[in-house]
């Protein structure tokens, strides 16, 4: 593992114009949103919206897909413009020294934006934390809005992918596992978004 990777770093499976997140909802929400491709009624965009581009976080979140309602895992391929949009808007959640001058600049930041970046522990196949980083994104606001009308690309349930890498790993089938797992790699962020979110590359 090279030194980045285990620092703060977005490891995302992406393409030259999209990165993949994920979100996890009960059926009454994932339904509407395959159908239209985006998210509708009764997803309510008043809530702030958690986005996770790395797929085991995401399955640690929701318990592999079984917990309640997150019982429906959603790739959702957004706008690599819209996604790099929304972290130039964003705040940490937490005061960090060396990214803010003091608290009361993390505070300012907090109350007038309309993201939130959170990092956490990223997770293994068994779920365990890692030593690295993942960051989850937080929507409010005008945030949400674009993220609904304008940066959804596509939209896939990828439901199934977390129950059979689920089995594989309960069968100890490790190897298979890992081999399910979409191929998610650091994402190459500007220099002024490492900055503003207390990257490490």
């Amino acid at each position: 593992m090279t030194e980045a990777e285990q620092g703060r770093v977005v490891r995302a499976a992406y393409t030259d114009s999209t990165i993949t997140v994920y979100q996890a909802y009960p059926r009454e929400i994932t339904e509407p949103a395959l159908r239209t491709r985006t998210f509708v009624a009764p997803f309510k965009r008043e809530r702030m919206t958690w986005i996770k581009p790395s797929f085991l976080w995401m399955m640690y979140r929701s318990g592999w897909a079984r917990k309640p309602n997150q019982e429906r895992v959603l790739r959702i391929d957004i706008d690599r413009v819209g996604f790099e949009w929304a972290l130039a808007h964003a705040a940490l959640s937490h005061f960090r020294s060396g990214v803010h001058a003091d608290r009361d600049q993390w505070r300012a930041e907090v109350a007038g934006c309309p993201v939130r970046v959170q990092w956490d522990p990223d997770r293994s196949i068994q779920l365990e934390a890692q030593p690295w980083r993942a960051i989850q994104v937080g929507l409010s606001g005008e945030a949400v809005d674009r993220y609904v009308d304008q940066w959804i690309v596509d939209m896939t349930d990828v439901t199934g992918l977390a129950r059979s890498t689920h089995s594989a790993v309960l069968d100890g089938r490790t190897e298979d596992a890992l081999r399910q797992l979409p191929a998610e790699r650091p994402y190459p962020l500007p220099e002024h978004l490492r900055r503003r979110l207390g990257a490490d590359g």
